[in-house]
């Protein structure tokens, strides 16, 4: 039975789905009526350290960059248009492959070109973040955002962490301006 979370809420995935491995990670959303503008949403991964930067690079996944060096993240695909039901986008991971000096992985959703496109997520609803159990297509976990986000361009919509050697999933929820690129800057990544 999947744990419906709210913002801020957090689960242990060990107690929710003991030995569970290998993870994905949905995303979903649906656009509200727009000026006729096509919206591009994009999942991206990031693998931090305790300090909240990357190591480096190859920790930043995303639609150019669909395996970490690792290969404990892999992202399914860049979906350009959001149609459909179900997830938009998804990223696999394997916990067991996971660095032990990562601490935290955040899964964020950008709006590409937001800006030229006068979009934001005030103009997306239905977005969801939900943990699936990868071998047994069993969802753990989820998350609805239901806050109107009219200014933010980028999300933190959940992340996977370590606490005393568990893994756990909370649900973020949290809004930048800016984009993708003051997103990643945060995480220590530049962008040009």
């Amino acid at each position: 039975m999947s744990v419906s979370l709210q913002k801020g809420g957090n689960v242990s995935l060990e107690k929710a789905a003991p030995g569970m491995t290998k993870i994905l990670v949905g995303l979903g959303w649906d656009e509200r009526a727009t000026d006729g503008a096509e919206f591009d949403l994009d999942a991206s991964v990031f693998l931090l350290k305790n300090d909240g930067k990357v190591r480096g690079d190859s920790d930043f996944i995303f639609y150019n960059n669909l395996s970490s060096g690792c290969g404990s993240v892999v992202h399914q695909g860049d979906n350009r248009t959001g149609e459909g039901d179900g997830d938009d986008e998804a990223v696999k991971v394997d916990l067991s492959k996971v660095p032990a000096d990562v601490d935290r992985i955040s899964v964020t959703v950008t709006i590409h070109d937001a800006e030229s496109r006068k979009q934001n997520f005030g103009q997306v609803s239905n977005a969801f973040i939900r943990v699936v159990n990868d071998e047994s297509n069993q969802e753990v976990a989820r998350y609805d955002l239901s806050e109107d986000y009219s200014i933010e361009t980028a999300m933190i919509f959940g992340e996977i962490y370590r606490n005393n050697g568990e893994w756990k999933f909370k649900a973020v929820g949290q809004g930048y301006e800016g984009g993708l690129k003051a997103m990643a800057q945060g995480f220590g990544i530049n962008i040009g």
